[in-house]
């Protein structure tokens, strides 16, 4: 069996250690080289339950060579460092937005649309975590009733900004000003996540509905969104109200999600059961309840979807792509 070379990109950051703790559980054993930007290069991390040293990275990083490279360093490196890791025949699969909407460029939840990854030309997108987390609890019902209309309103946590989201809730509770939001996070909510576009949504509303009309291969979804940051340390909550073209039976809704992949179905109101954050948190499933009619619509059902952002919405994601990636291409060997 072929002995597999993986490269970290930006493996000291929040989603980068992430990507550590998910391979390590998940016992993909390979060679690792790990990146890191110039502020942690030098230093090192338990990995495999050996020493791994963060090198800087540069424009012959991957000269020698690498089978997958797992980027999770910002935008403007994946734009610059991706294309070169490529052109050396490397696989690489972004965690950031650069090539989400590049239409020579996979989007791809591996229990939702696995067979884009096949497509690809050297650089696979890792979508938006708030996306992510929708489109697993979309996909099955999407295929069984036909979605006419989604609208998002998200419930997303501090450390989808990153540590410096993290340090504006602790510092906040101790009454400091804050540092990365435009506003106090503690006891407040803002309806504000990224910048703000001349049609008054946000970026990141855009990228929901952009990312979920790509995933899910259909341009005809009607789809809004109100993503809002909450002063909730980790995973991100949405509420999601779909309206189908084809009618249904509240059961058997309940039963398409229960048997799809990835996903818990946490719905006994009855018992104040529902899903919640502080579950949810360290683990890599998509939590689904609150499933009910819409009775403002015809076909319409409201759902309460949750996931760890850092892991299912980022780091294992990720992961589970390069686990795809190396599956078919063992598939392949053996044909």
């Amino acid at each position: 069996m072929k002995s597999y070379k993986i490269a970290v990109v930006g493996a000291s950051g929040m989603v980068g250690r992430t990507f550590l703790r998910v391979l390590e559980e998940r016992k993909i054993k390979a060679e690792y080289k790990l990146f890191s930007s110039e502020r942690s290069a030098g230093k090192e991390v338990d990995f495999f339950g050996k020493k791994y040293k963060f090198n800087l990275l540069d424009e012959h990083s991957f000269d020698e060579g690498f089978d997958i490279a797992l980027f999770s360093a910002g935008g403007s490196t994946s734009e610059k460092f991706a294309p070169i890791a490529a052109e050396h025949g490397c696989v690489v699969i972004d965690n950031s937005s650069a090539w989400r909407m590049n239409p020579e460029v996979p989007l791809v939840v591996p229990e939702v649309n696995p067979e884009d990854i096949l497509w690809n030309k050297g650089i696979i997108a890792n979508p938006n975590c708030s996306t992510i987390q929708a489109v697993v609890a979309l996909k099955p019902l999407h295929d069984k009733y036909k979605i006419k209309r989604i609208i998002y309103s998200t419930y997303q946590a501090v450390s989808g900004a990153g540590r410096a989201g993290y340090e504006d809730l602790e510092n906040g509770i101790n009454g400091q000003e804050p540092k990365k939001f435009p506003h106090p996070i503690f006891s407040n909510c803002l309806p504000h996540i990224d910048v703000f576009l001349d049609n008054g949504y946000t970026k990141e509303e855009i990228k929901m509905i952009n990312e979920t009309r790509k995933i899910l291969h259909d341009d005809s979804l009607k789809i809004t969104a109100t993503t809002v940051r909450v002063p909730v340390f980790d995973c991100h909550s949405e509420s999601i109200a779909v309206e189908f073209y084809n009618p249904f039976e509240l059961e058997d809704v309940k039963k398409t999600l229960e048997n799809f992949e990835g996903i818990i179905v946490e719905d006994d109101v009855k018992n104040n059961v529902y899903p919640m954050a502080c579950k949810a948190k360290g683990t890599d499933e998509v939590y689904v309840g609150r499933i009910r009619r819409d009775f403002s619509v015809e076909n319409g059902i409201n759902l309460w979807v949750v996931a760890d952002n850092i892991r299912k919405g980022a780091a294992t994601n990720a992961v589970q792509i390069a686990q795809k990636l190396i599956e078919y291409h063992q598939t392949n060997q053996h044909k």
